[in-house]
């Protein structure tokens, strides 16, 4: 039975239309709107009411896609209430439109659950604030781009004036303004009447009329208007609303429009198309080659650091210059540079020491991290890019403070980030396999699924219509110009997608740095999605594409696409994208290259590796030799230097020679032999100690030569005896300069043993990764959502339950506080103990915050009560003093 064929059943509010909801749909309405649970509502009244909120419903409407919130729209500007016929023909338009009819129920159904919208079909009301911020008024037009009804426009115009207005339209006078509005709307709702009326209007009439159609509705005119604006404003189809100003009335504007609310709708998404179309394996294996590059990147970028990295700025983060060199370091531009550095932070690899020269380090994590398969240590880094709400795009760039951005600092969070990541990755999981994206198209359809600002509320920028030509001046006129209507929040650009600073245009070029970083990283290969990527987000298998070709045909050649996609895979849960991560890396481990045991030695002193080295080999490969070249071969350099840097981490001549023939596929050569003979041959024959410093030698010619040498008149060196210098500098310095006039000093401690340099030297203590910053409340799970319907569910019954009244109290108001005298009370709760009865009771908590209980009193004594709460479904004692009143329940 309708709510029209029994008006009783017609929820008279949105708390009683909450009231008629199963659990299963109040469960859908609190994961949707989270911050509804937030906290808990004691009852279905107080969630309606937090539901209608300014906050709330703002951050539920920009959550909506574009054709539902187009929905939204076409409700704010019907009649309230309103019938779904009168929503369709809105949306549809008088001639009907099959996509409309065919999405407008999902998308009504949409405003329902999240509680936007309540009512039957013949009486669909949309929440009052969403009603506020929707409608069309003149600080803040419609996106709809109409104005007020007639009878919103003409409230201020003189009783006179409105029956000449009605007489000069063809229709009889009236005995008050509120009959003469409602005839004059009347007319303008008459399609018949309408079209007789305006085929007597003159062509410059009408075109004034065809300019302000779409909007915005406002224009100005001069205190002695021309002809052509005469014609209109004494018929009413312009309306004055100010001096200088006049309005084109939403009744005339829909029937211009042929009933349209919109002049375009969109109830189907626009398809990710692709741009080009590769072969899986061939995708999957650059994915693989990018992969295993982002992992070497990461170590290499620590491996710069571990002796102790940059110093942290006094506010926060790394200095423009250490950035600079650490993209020098690694080859790399600075934005990829910093990428990269806040990629290893939100993995948990690096972070700060907390010393009081406080400085950037690997953590203790990135030593049992480096010691994972390789496949594992992707899924590491994946993962925590995917959950990240840092950015490193905004580096670089000022805050409104008008500071400069620096990477590892303050000020990067950006909260929409990871959802904006998974949709992107999502949306290329929906695509045929191998496919790329067309970038266009992937951000048209990410801003049909989360329109900008201005197309929501029509208030942060102008109507896209404003640009539209005003019609020309006419003599002794200041003409009809169109008025963008409210500048709206500053630093929103006015299509919401181009510009800087903006929330709208963040959404963008987050999707856009997604499709970059996700490259690097090997999620995608040559922009399509690998299937290890897939596997991280929980996707599905990629469906198959019809056509084979694996190239575009030409430039801007779009490869078909089915017209249904593969659904969209979920955001997962913590566990889920565990799951997802290990299965990520099991996928990748093969694609990535072995490990080799190697290298290949030549004459020039430089070895080659033709692939990853075993990590024992590259350790000590790294300290021997210096990294010329780095691709798919890596090139070592041997120097003195380096030699030198072997031989003061511990290894001696002996063990750098069999290290070589063991991990050599060619004879070491005599050049690289004879290198590292001479240098070990010279190494520790000076030895530097503390006295400030001093050097040692038992070739009295060698410090002879030393002092001899102008280089060192800074070191400050002098002889104590014949085989010993002392010298003003420290150790440190003192080994530097040595070194420097091409000596290979070693030095000593105080017992003079050779001390030992090795490289692996420093680590932050332990640190954990950075935590997301949350957009909004967290989802609930399924445990907090039935608690919480439960907790609701029993406080509403608390609150609806109809009670008998006690002693002379009448029948009171439903959710007012018992009220009842000491004696009152406790004769009540005692008489309901020895008969089993369940009371109502009012109780304030120790903060002062009032609440209506269910209760089944079990005892009384020492001033409290012990009841089971029905309301909280639990046994709980109460003090005496705090309850206001008890009242039994109705039968």
């Amino acid at each position: 039975m309708s709510t029209e064929e029994n008006p009783a059943a017609a929820p008279r509010s949105l708390a009683e239309a909450l009231r008629g909801r199963d659990d299963v749909s109040l469960a859908a309405l609190l994961r949707s709107r989270p911050d509804l649970i937030t906290p808990v509502p004691t009852d279905l009244t107080q969630l309606a009411t937090r539901a209608g909120t300014r906050a709330s419903v703002v951050r539920a409407l920009e959550r909506l896609d574009r054709f539902t919130l187009q929905t939204a729209q076409a409700l704010a500007v019907a009649s309230d209430p309103a019938t779904y016929d009168e929503l369709l023909g809105l949306m549809a338009g008088d001639d009907g439109d099959p996509a409309v009819s065919a999405a407008l129920p999902h998308a009504l159904g949409t405003l329902r659950a999240q509680a936007l919208v309540w009512g039957g079909d013949d009486r669909l009301r949309l929440v009052r604030t969403a009603r506020e911020l929707l409608a069309p008024s003149p600080q803040h037009p419609s996106p709809t781009g109409l104005g007020p009804t007639v009878r919103e426009a003409g409230a201020g115009i003189s009783p006179g004036r409105i029956q000449e207005i009605l007489a000069t339209a063809g229709l009889p006078s009236t005995h008050d303004s509120v009959s003469a509005l409602n005839a004059l709307a009347g007319l303008f709702d008459d399609p018949e009447r309408m079209s007789a009326l305006l085929d007597q209007a003159p062509s410059e009439s009408v075109e004034v009329l065809e300019r302000l159609v779409w909007g915005p509705p406002y224009g100005q005119v001069t205190a002695d208007p021309a002809p052509r604006l005469r014609w209109l404003l004494d018929r009413g189809l312009l309306l004055p609303t100010a001096p200088g100003t006049v309005v084109l009335p939403r009744e005339v504007a829909l029937r211009l429009r042929a009933g349209r609310a919109h002049r375009t709708t969109e109830p189907v998404p626009p398809p990710v198309e692709a741009a080009a179309a590769h072969r899986p394996q061939l995708v999957d294996a650059t994915a693989a080659g990018q992969a295993y590059t982002a992992l070497a990147t990461v170590e290499e970028l620590l491996k710069d650091w571990h002796e102790g990295g940059p110093a942290v700025l006094r506010a926060g983060g790394l200095s423009v210059r250490d950035l600079k060199r650490t993209a020098v370091a690694l080859d790399v531009p600075e934005p990829v540079a910093a990428f990269w550095v806040e990629l290893a932070y939100a993995a948990g690899l690096l972070a700060s020491d907390g010393e009081a020269d406080e400085r950037y380090a690997a953590t203790p994590a990135y030593d049992e991290w480096r010691e994972r398969p390789a496949g594992e240590r992707w899924a590491r880094l994946a993962t925590a890019w995917l959950a990240a709400t840092r950015t490193p795009g905004l580096v670089g760039e000022r805050d409104a403070k008008d500071r400069t951005l620096s990477a590892l600092g303050p000020g990067l969070d950006r909260s929409a980030a990871p959802e904006v990541r998974h949709r992107v990755l999502a949306l290329l999981a929906g695509l045929p396999e191998g496919a790329a994206p067309d970038a266009g198209s992937l951000l048209a359809r990410l801003r049909w699924e989360r329109p900008p600002r201005a197309d929501r509320t029509g208030g942060g920028a102008p109507s896209p219509y404003a640009r539209r030509t005003p019609a020309q001046p006419a003599e002794g006129t200041r003409g009809v110009a169109a008025r963008a209507g409210g500048s709206g929040a500053p630093g929103y650009p006015a299509d919401g997608a181009s510009g800087a600073g903006g929330e709208d245009d963040l959404r963008s070029r987050l999707a856009r740095w997604t499709l970059a970083e996700a490259e690097m990283l090997g999620v995608t290969g040559r922009g399509a999605l690998s299937s290890h990527g897939r596997a991280l987000i929980g996707a599905p298998p990629a469906p198959r594409r019809a056509d084979t070709r694996t190239e575009p045909r030409g430039p801007g050649d779009k490869l078909p696409v089915h017209h249904r996609q593969t659904p969209l895979p979920p955001a997962l849960s913590p566990a889920e994208q565990a799951t997802a991560a290990a299965a990520a890396a099991r996928l990748l481990d093969p694609l990535l290259p072995e490990p080799l045991d190697h290298v290949l030695l030549q004459a020039d002193l430089t070895a080659v590796a033709p692939g990853p080295l075993e990590r024992p080999l590259a350790d000590v490969l790294g300290v021997l030799a210096d990294v010329e070249s780095k691709g798919g071969a890596t090139v070592y350099r041997f120097t003195p230097a380096s030699v030198r840097r072997a031989l003061d981490a511990g290894q001696s001549a002996a063990d750098l020679h069999v290290f070589l023939a063991a991990h050599s596929r060619t004879p070491v050569p005599q050049p690289l032999a004879y290198l590292i003979d001479d240098v070990a041959r010279r190494h520790g024959h000076l030895r530097v100690g503390a006295a400030s410093s001093y050097v040692r030698c038992d070739d009295d010619a060698v410090l002879n030569e030393i002092l001899a040498d102008k280089r060192a008149a800074g070191l400050g060196l002098r002889r104590l005896a014949p085989t010993v210098l002392a010298a003003r500098t420290d150790p440190a310095a003192l080994l530097e300069g040595l070194r420097a006039m091409g000596f290979a000093p070693a030095a000593e401690s105080a017992e003079g043993d050779v001390l030992v340099a090795r490289a692996d030297a420093y680590r932050t203590p332990p640190r954990t990764p950075p935590e997301p910053v949350p957009d909004g409340p967290p989802v609930p799970d399924d445990t907090l959502l039935a608690a919480a319907i439960r907790a609701v569910r029993a406080g509403d019954l608390a609150f609806t339950a109809p009670r008998k009244p006690v002693g002379g109290e009448a029948g009171a108001t439903p959710g007012e506080l018992p009220r009842t005298t000491a004696a009152e009370t406790l004769a009540g709760l005692q008489a309901a103990v020895l008969t089993n009865d369940t009371l109502w009771i009012g109780y304030v908590n120790a903060e002062g915050g009032a609440s209506q209980r269910v209760i089944a009193p079990i005892r009384v004594e020492g001033g409290f009560v012990t009841a089971y709460d029905h309301t909280a479904d639990e046994v709980r004692t109460y003090p005496l003093h705090r309850i206001t009143g008890v009242a039994e329940l109705a039968e």
